[in-house]
């Protein structure tokens, strides 16, 4: 027998019809004389019940039945009793008379209970993830990513977009993370790397005249992972020719608010606010702001230089930031002390403090602080009584890093983040360089293709480290769900990045020799972005972790529990590729 029908599926209407069903058996009650399953597929549960004087041979088969027994069952659909309607579910108000019940396979005692609020250990669901993805919760996860990638290919499609796979064997360019490397058998001696991204590749396909690229491409990074991090990770990847930034900007405010509309029903509104790379840092002290709430920093350096307190007219002095967050709320010592154990994780040597009443600035400071400098202060900090005053002096990378950290922080414990609702901003016009000091030399912000803003180009050559990029990032609630640029598109203007970047010539040749080549055949403008798909539906979904949108996720030390990957290679398959292990 085929079965007629999923179990989520069966309303009132259905009653009085003859139906066969498949599906796990998700509790069970027996009563003496009748037994009760809740039988589950993909598409939901329903109650079916056996009952003696229907079937005395399902009935008794019935009895030995156990959670996550696979079963097969034929019977008739009838409305519930008054009284037993459970208007939780969507077949409440109906159950199934059995009257053949098969017995498909059997479960051993299960590890952990198939329910949606499981409190088992993550690495417990992780190493028997077959089970864990029978919870509702992580199935409506994969449903809903399953219907986003086709809201994606259709309105990519619909805009005019060809979907392009490119190779995953390629050589090692650099993207800003280690490549995952790969020995080749048939040329001894060399190797591939994943890719971290198809950055070249859709470059590429922008001189071969393809015009509008797109592709939801795997992509491989080998570093350190964190929550929202994963060594295999999915984008939604674009190139296109003959754009700006503006075009960009507007395909994609389009493509989110279809995404949100078709896969949540929610409604995007359009255009997204845009902050300039060092207006996000100034105000937030991050390239990656969370825009729902305030505790904006402000900068008080000049003011730090007329007050007698040394440490921050030091600063102030050398060239370092002094800046703050106001907080609405009145702290005890111990909690501010708890904050300067908090900030100095971040590099902060200290936290300062002033509590606001009734005009007047209460700290041990504020002696070192004029009665004019105070009313400077309140001001600029838009305080009112009962505030609390929070500040780190130090060199600006640092006071950037630990307000950022501790305004989150204080977001959280405060309550002053909305746990709903969905904030794009773009952040535009970053640094094209950034000063690698371990190395004592330049390197791309972005990557080594970006193109230079074309008001700053005459400054290549005297004063790179003030070029800004044709660069951008989306960010959503505080997390950067894609980036992107507008390509070099001319040999010369890429090897001169080059040039700044120190790669001798020997080196951009053999990494890069291709990619000029293709510049030189008549390449025409063009940019792209890479949306973090993970990323993104980990948001939608108001997960914890971008685990819980990937049906086969790896561990924070990059290990997959349920295949025992990575794992030892034997000599005969390491001598096959020509390597020998030498670990130290």
């Amino acid at each position: 027998m085929k079965r007629t029908h999923n179990c989520g599926e069966l309303r009132l209407e259905n009653v009085s019809e003859d139906v066969t069903l498949m599906g796990w058996v998700n509790t069970r009650r027996d009563h003496g004389g009748l037994v009760f399953i809740d039988l589950r597929d993909r598409s939901g549960v329903v109650q079916i019940v056996f009952n003696p004087k229907i079937d005395t041979i399902s009935h008794a088969k019935a009895h030995a039945l156990r959670n996550e027994y696979v079963i097969e069952v034929e019977g008739v659909v009838q409305a519930r009793p008054k009284g037993t309607i459970n208007p939780t579910i969507p077949t409440g108000e109906i159950e199934v008379m059995v009257h053949r019940l098969e017995i498909l396979n059997t479960s051993l005692p299960l590890p952990f209970s198939i329910s949606e609020e499981t409190t088992v250990s993550e690495d417990i669901r992780l190493r028997y993830r077959y089970l864990d993805l029978r919870r509702s919760a992580l199935q409506r996860n994969l449903i809903l990513r399953h219907n986003i990638y086709q809201e994606i290919r259709r309105f990519l499609s619909d805009a005019g977009f060809v979907e392009i796979e490119t190779p995953f064997l390629i050589k090692s360019t650099p993207e800003g993370a280690r490549d995952y490397i790969i020995p080749s058998r048939v040329n001894p001696g060399k190797f591939y790397a994943l890719p971290q991204s198809p950055q070249l590749f859709k470059q590429i396909l922008m001189v071969a005249g393809f015009d509008k690229y797109f592709q939801i491409v795997r992509c491989f990074r080998d570093e350190d992972l964190r929550a929202d991090r994963q060594p295999e990770f999915t984008q939604i990847d674009l190139e296109m020719s003959f754009v700006d930034e503006e075009d960009i900007f507007c395909l994609m405010e389009d493509l989110m608010a279809h995404i949100f509309k078709k896969g949540i029903g929610v409604e995007i509104p359009r255009p997204f606010p845009r902050l300039t790379f060092q207006e996000a840092m100034d105000r937030f002290g991050t390239d990656k702001p969370e825009t729902r709430f305030g505790l904006e920093l402000i900068d008080i350096t000049d003011l730090a230089q007329e007050s007698g307190f040394q440490v921050f007219n030091k600063v102030a002095k050398s060239g370092g930031k002094v800046k703050g967050i106001r907080v609405e709320d009145s702290l005890s010592r111990s909690e501010i002390d708890n904050l300067t154990s908090f900030v100095s994780i971040y590099g902060a040597k200290g936290l300062a403090y002033f509590k606001v009443l009734e005009g007047n600035l209460e700290s041990p400071i504020a002696k070192f602080f004029s009665q004019d400098l105070q009313t400077k202060l309140l001001k600029r900090m838009g305080a009112k009584s009962g505030d609390l005053l929070l500040f780190v002096a130090d060199k600006s990378s640092i006071v950037a890093q630990s307000l950022s950290a501790l305004r989150l922080y204080l977001g959280k414990k405060l309550n002053l983040i909305p746990n709903s609702g969905f904030s794009f901003t773009w952040i535009t016009d970053p640094l094209l360089f950034e000063y690698n000091e371990s190395e004592r030399r330049l390197e791309s912000m972005h990557h080594p293709f970006t193109h230079p803003r074309l008001e700053d180009i005459p400054y290549l050559e005297t004063c790179p480290e003030k070029v800004h990029a044709r660069a951008y990032d989306l960010v959503l609630n505080g997390v950067e769900i894609g980036g992107g640029s507008i390509r070099i598109h001319t040999t010369e203007l890429q090897e001169e990045v080059f040039k700044i970047l120190g790669l001798p010539k020997e080196e951009v040749k053999k990494r890069f020799g291709f990619l000029l080549e293709a510049l030189s055949y008549g390449a025409p403008p063009h940019g792209g972005i890479a949306i973090g798909l993970d990323r993104l539906l980990r948001i939608i979904l108001n997960c914890n972790s971008i685990r819980e949108v990937i049906a086969f996720p790896k561990t924070q030390s990059a290990t997959c529990l349920m295949t025992d990957a990575p794992f030892d290679v034997d000599s005969k398959q390491l001598k096959e590729l020509h390597i020998k292990l030498d670990l130290e």
